[in-house]
């Protein structure tokens, strides 16, 4: 459409949902208010009004999205948190619920909890710019509870997703009385691995992803991830920290300080890991599109020569001499168009190739480390998963032993 044609209503609305979407500003709000036209639908989903003296919005909880306190009425006053949206069919702007509390049943931690998130806004913590995940991750770092279920499944999703990826965990206690104190040493030992290897030069990249979290629970279990200290050493971190704590319905203060929230740790494993066969299929497509795009070129560039060759032979004996400078002009100018299109596609290839080439699996090997694998093909991470008699395979650079595990050694924390 020209400039200054109209727009269709639908791609305004479309337009200006992604914009209220992708301001951070409208996501996880704190709001208090009164419930008025409170309807829950057979379909699970409950809408109604939040309202105050001062004005009001409408409100959505999608079925599932949370867990509604019983006895919630009309008249009621709440505190919600949730995200600013648009429903497009009807131009409207909603909130969509992610917890609702009635005012007189918020305990004093909850309480604390609010008092936080006012400081961290006020501060201009929640609305600093985040940092973006690598898309060729290096070095993978995970905080969280050792020997916990989610610590396996993170680590058997990340290798079968980039079988070999360089990972270090960093085992804490995930609650309790020492639960906060853990997790902030915890990333303190990220900040300094970082450090020391650009500091060194050492072999093992800097981390340039953090994992902090742990799998769900109660409340009370996952409180130490709504605590201030916690909080400002995941937004002190220097590398982009995902937060992946209990299960999609919680929100914690982590979630909103990180500079990604994980609904649970697989998913934060599937933010940070890129599928290898993907990326493969992606770079074969690339090369593939580049191809038929330079072939078509030089197909267009062809039939345009043809005509003018044909006009040439038509056209009186007069003009003869300079339409055939006028070709030979032409003809150069095509010669060094097409090479300069083919060598920036190949330009272009060639980084693709490289960047794919660093991060793969094969170079951990090349540079002198070796990888475990058990009977069943399965990558050893940890001392753990080892019996003494077990046959493993060692995996090289250049090929492979088998050896048996006679003396098992596990290091002190």
């Amino acid at each position: 459409m020209g400039e200054n044609e109209p727009t269709p209503v639908g791609k305004f609305v479309q337009s200006l949902r992604a914009r209220i979407r992708s301001d951070n500003r409208n996501q996880h709000c704190l709001l208090k208010g009164e419930i008025s036209q409170w309807k829950p639908y057979p379909s699970g989903h409950t809408y109604f009004t939040l309202r105050d003296d001062g004005g009001q919005i409408s409100a959505v909880i999608w079925k599932g999205r949370c867990r509604i306190p019983s006895g919630i009425k009309d008249g009621q006053e709440v505190l919600v948190i949730g995200s600013v949206d648009l429903y497009p069919a009807r131009g409207q702007v909603q909130i969509v619920v992610e917890r609702i509390e009635p005012i007189q049943k918020i305990g004093s931690l909850e309480q604390q909890k609010q008092k936080l998130l006012l400081q961290l806004r006020q501060e201009g913590v929640l609305d600093r710019p985040r940092k973006s995940l690598p898309t060729f991750p290096k070095h993978l770092v995970i905080v969280t509870g050792k020997g916990s279920a989610a610590l396996a499944d993170m680590l058997q999703l990340s290798q079968s997703r980039w079988p070999g990826i360089r990972t270090t965990v960093i085992g804490v206690t995930v609650q309790g009385d020492r639960a906060v104190e853990e997790i902030v040493r915890g990333l303190a030992v990220a900040r300094m691995l970082n450090r020391e290897s650009v500091a060194t030069s050492l072999s093992v990249p800097p981390c340039d992803a953090v994992i902090v979290g742990r799998g769900g629970g109660s409340p009370e279990d996952l409180w130490a991830f709504n605590l201030e200290p916690v909080a400002r050493a995941i937004a002190a971190m220097p590398m982009p920290v995902v937060s992946a704590v209990g299960h999609e319905s919680d929100v914690l203060v982590s979630d909103l300080v990180a500079d990604v929230r994980a609904s649970t740790p697989s998913h934060a494993v599937e933010c940070c890991v890129p599928l290898v066969d993907d990326l493969l299929a992606y770079l074969l497509d690339c090369e593939d599109r580049m191809m038929q795009g330079s072939l078509r070129q030089l197909s267009d560039s062809r039939q345009q020569l043809e005509q003018l060759r044909l006009r040439l032979q038509l056209a009186p004996q007069k003009g003869v001499s300079l339409a055939v400078r006028h070709l030979e002009r032409l003809g150069n100018d095509l010669h060094q168009r097409t090479s300069a299109v083919l060598q920036s596609h190949k330009q272009q290839l060639a980084v693709l190739a490289s960047a794919l080439q660093l991060s793969h699996p094969k170079r951990v090997l090349e540079r002198g480390y070796l990888m475990g694998v058990d009977d069943d093909g399965k990558v050893i991470s940890s001392v753990s998963e080892l019996n003494e008699g077990q046959s493993v395979s060692l995996q090289f650079a250049d090929g492979e032993a088998h050896a048996n595990i006679e003396n098992i050694k596990q290091n002190e924390e």
